[in-house]
């Protein structure tokens, strides 16, 4: 299963009309249509009513489109009857507690998709973790059949856990294991350890893109597109880091080819895991 790249995700709510107008000029690499937090409860079944019409727009640039549902069972029930449709890349499971309720929505949606003639397997699954039994849980999540990515919800976490507040600080931790989990189901790991509504301001919030890309994030999620640009921006490659890696990798495999192991390139050892990092790199490139 190849993963995508999302380096930047950006959430829309699905009955907000002029933001699903220009979601797909935003140059985000998905658009979240959300049915969850951003729209209220008396408005969640004219959401999923108005769902193929706001796929079909905000994936017209090319973006991937994932739709968030709700996690309360006969809610994310009556999303799925409406989000199971074609031009959905993936679903967004919020509040993901285990590998059951991965598993059980994972039924629901073959049942749709082989009732509707779409490929079996075909959408894919991003579970949040945002509980604190989603964090234990979370390898077994990860390692669920469907699932290409995995984040933290960092203000639902915070409030799991009884903080004021997201705080880069105490989220890291938590970030970490859940990224470690990612990492050992081979999915993408997608977040950063400051508050996603930090977008009024763009220094601090870069700030804590390039910490995510240095520990090494995939990518993350937005909800104003000012924050967009500072995603794709923040976890991409310089070009002094792809002309480094273009050497690294010239130069080692040179090297393997004479028999060599390790190698010296601009003053630093190279040996198989540095070799293996530049390849990845030009390989996002």
């Amino acid at each position: 299963m190849s993963l995508p790249r999302w380096r930047s995700m950006l959430f829309v709510p699905a009955t907000a009309e002029r933001f699903v107008a220009k979601a797909h000029s935003r140059r985000a690499d998905a658009i979240i249509v959300d049915l969850e937090d951003a729209v209220a409860l008396a408005e969640k079944p004219r959401a999923r009513g108005l769902l193929p019409s706001v796929v079909s727009q905000v994936g017209q640039g090319g973006a991937d489109v994932v739709v968030r549902i709700n996690r309360p069972l006969r809610m994310a029930i009556a999303d799925l009857e409406a989000a199971v449709c074609k031009g959905v890349h993936t679903l967004m499971l919020p509040k993901a507690d285990g590998a059951q309720h991965v598993a059980l929505l994972h039924e629901v949606v073959s049942e749709l998709e082989a009732e509707r003639g779409l490929p079996l397997g075909g959408i894919r699954f991003f579970p949040l973790i945002e509980t604190v039994d989603g964090l234990y849980a979370a390898r077994e999540v990860a390692a669920s059949p469907r699932v290409v990515a995995m984040g933290l919800g960092g203000e639902d976490f915070a409030d799991a856990m009884g903080m004021p507040g997201v705080r880069a600080e105490d989220m890291l931790p938590y970030l970490r294991q859940m990224q470690v989990a990612a990492r050992a189901a081979g999915v993408l790991a997608v977040g950063y350890a400051g508050s996603i509504a930090n977008f009024s301001d763009l220094d601090a919030y870069a700030t804590d893109i390039a910490e995510a890309r240095a520990m090494g994030m995939d990518g993350g999620t937005c909800i104003h597109p000012a924050q967009v640009a500072v995603l794709n921006t923040g976890f991409s490659p310089t070009e002094a880091e792809i002309g480094q890696a273009r050497r690294i990798v010239d130069a080692y495999d040179a090297a393997l080819a004479r028999g060599e192991g390790a190698i010296e390139v601009d003053g630093k050892m190279i040996d198989v895991p540095v070799a293996n990092r530049a390849r990845r790199l030009l390989s996002r490139a």
